[in-house]
């Protein structure tokens, strides 16, 4: 029974296998050396994704799910066996009785939820989703949330769950809000295949298919947490302009879906001891939380000899998506404050230019504004992340919020010492034998312990031995793998004794 191979759904939002970075390094690895499982991929992205980053092995299927493309998904993608036909029949079906007489009590009451932070809520919480989920069986979603009659409730209700408000809430701001709830629960409407087990990489709005394929098929959730989802929800939240209205509708949102998360899950995988505090925070049981670790393939991410036309220039290197939570400002500006001291030295950085645009034309204007454009390499995506190491002296992050950064753990496993931010994991992942830890934004404490590797060769190379050692005793890739394979194999156990258990319960009864 353990050996049997299980369908797993594993649910991710703008990563694999359309996109890099460390959650899509973390899944690639799963989905290839797991022996235990088969994949399907569901995929939430902003828009429509035709390309994949990867070479997928052990995926049965990909479904892809872009919640802000301006057709809806379905206009992309089909995601059942129906005929176009069935989906014409199920968009004429959508009467305003039928809106108005199941959808409307459901969708006051998701909006009364919203608002409450009650553990008694979460019920009832679920009991609306599922609610929903029947009733989009039925009828299409998109005539649906666009009919009239809920315009009207969603205002209504908004207006006096906020009476207290003394400002008024202006069209605009309640428009966006509902566009947002549109979006959010959108996948509650779409199908899923039937799978053994739901595995979601945060506890946010993806736990939405989660559902769906348990309410659908009575299968375990588990969770992995990378970043903890509310804690960078909050972060992004607090640094927008949004409204007071809007900021708070997304605060409540945001913690619900999450305490829901955690209320639904058989497991809870944080990948750091520090998430857990977080988790506990909003309503995980201790029972369900286990951190497992990333691991990487050392035996891949090996200390490299330096390129010869490097040979003479200090190396900073770093790998990371370009967006704000890597808070590449920070590392420009230690950049510029190396450069007074060490006038040739050289950061560069790989990584995807185009997560977020406006904020890599920011940083390229920083660049500027401080005259580090020779110094200071937006290089883009490397295709080859076990060679872009052989290129530095040192590794550094600089992000103010983190999981288990795979990038310190090859950075390290290639035997660099390493500068970071003490955020995540990253001080489970590294010690003061194998770099620096300094706060986050602290650019000037950041550079200071750069200008010290790079000018002390000899600290630099005992740290960057101490950093692989430290990789090979606690962090490869078998030990990371075998501890998922337990855990698809537990939730599968514990959920047969729950039905042994139910079953007896039942005949007990009945005699």
């Amino acid at each position: 029974m353990e050996n049997k191979k299980r369908k797993v759904l594993l649910i991710l939002e703008g990563t694999y296998p359309f996109s890099g970075g460390g959650v899509s390094t973390w899944a690639h690895m799963l989905c290839n050396q797991v022996s235990n499982a088969s994949y399907t991929l569901y995929s939430i992205n902003a828009n429509h994704e035709t390309k994949y980053k990867y070479e997928l092995q052990n995926i049965d299927q990909v479904i892809q799910v872009p919640i802000w493309a301006p057709q809806e998904p379905r206009e992309y993608i089909n995601y059942s066996s129906c005929s176009y036909s069935s989906f014409i029949i199920k968009k004429e079906s959508t009467s305003n009785r039928a809106i108005k007489k199941q959808f409307l009590p459901l969708f006051k009451s998701l909006l009364y939820i919203i608002y409450q932070n009650k553990k008694s809520s979460l019920q009832l919480f679920d009991l609306t989703l599922y609610n929903m989920w029947l009733f989009f069986k039925k009828y299409d979603y998109k005539a649906t949330m666009q009919n009239e009659f809920v315009w009207e409730t969603y205002c209504e209700t908004i207006k006096k769950i906020n009476s207290h408000y003394k400002d008024e809430i202006s069209i605009q701001d309640l428009t966006i809000g509902l566009r947002w709830i549109y979006r959010f629960i959108m996948p509650i409407s779409i199908d899923v295949p039937q799978v053994d087990i739901a595995h979601v990489t945060l506890a946010g709005f993806p736990i939405i298919p989660a559902l769906v394929a348990q309410y659908k098929y009575k299968v375990p959730i588990v969770i992995t947490e990378h970043g903890v989802f509310i804690r960078e929800r909050l972060l992004a939240i607090n640094g927008s302009a949004y409204s007071y209205f809007l900021k708070k509708l997304l605060i409540q949102f945001s913690e619900r879906i999450t305490q829901l998360s955690y209320y639904k899950a058989a497991k809870i995988l944080p990948v750091n001891a520090f998430n857990m505090k977080w988790e506990k925070k909003y309503g995980a049981e201790q029972f369900k939380l286990k951190t497992i670790y990333n691991g990487i393939d050392h035996l891949k991410f090996i200390p490299r000899k330096k390129p010869a036309y490097l040979m003479n220039t200090p190396i900073v290197i770093a790998a990371a998506r370009i967006f704000e939570l890597k808070d590449l400002k920070t590392m420009i500006r230690s950049c510029s404050e190396v450069k007074k001291v060490i006038p040739n030295v050289r950061y560069i950085v790989y990584g995807n230019k185009n997560a977020v645009p406006e904020y890599t034309k920011q940083c390229e204007q920083l660049i500027e504004e401080l005259n580090v454009s020779k110094n200071f390499i937006l290089a883009g995506f490397h295709s080859n992340p076990h060679m872009l190491y052989a290129e530095g002296d040192i590794s550094i992050l600089t992000s103010i919020s983190e999981g288990f950064p795979y990038t310190v753990l090859e950075a390290m496993s290639c035997g660099l010492p390493v500068v970071a931010t003490d955020v995540g994991g990253v001080s489970e992942a590294m010690n003061s034998s194998c770099g620096f830890i300094c706060k986050p934004k602290d650019y000037k404490a950041i550079a200071n312990k750069v200008i010290t590797l790079l000018q002390n060769k000899g600290l630099r190379k005992q740290m960057g031995l101490n950093a692989r050692k430290r990789i090979e005793e606690n962090f490869t890739i078998n030990n990371f793998i075998s501890a998922y394979e337990a855990v698809y194999n537990e939730v599968i156990q514990q959920q047969n004794r729950d039905v042994q258990s139910l079953y007896k319960n039942v005949v007990k009864e009945a005699s």
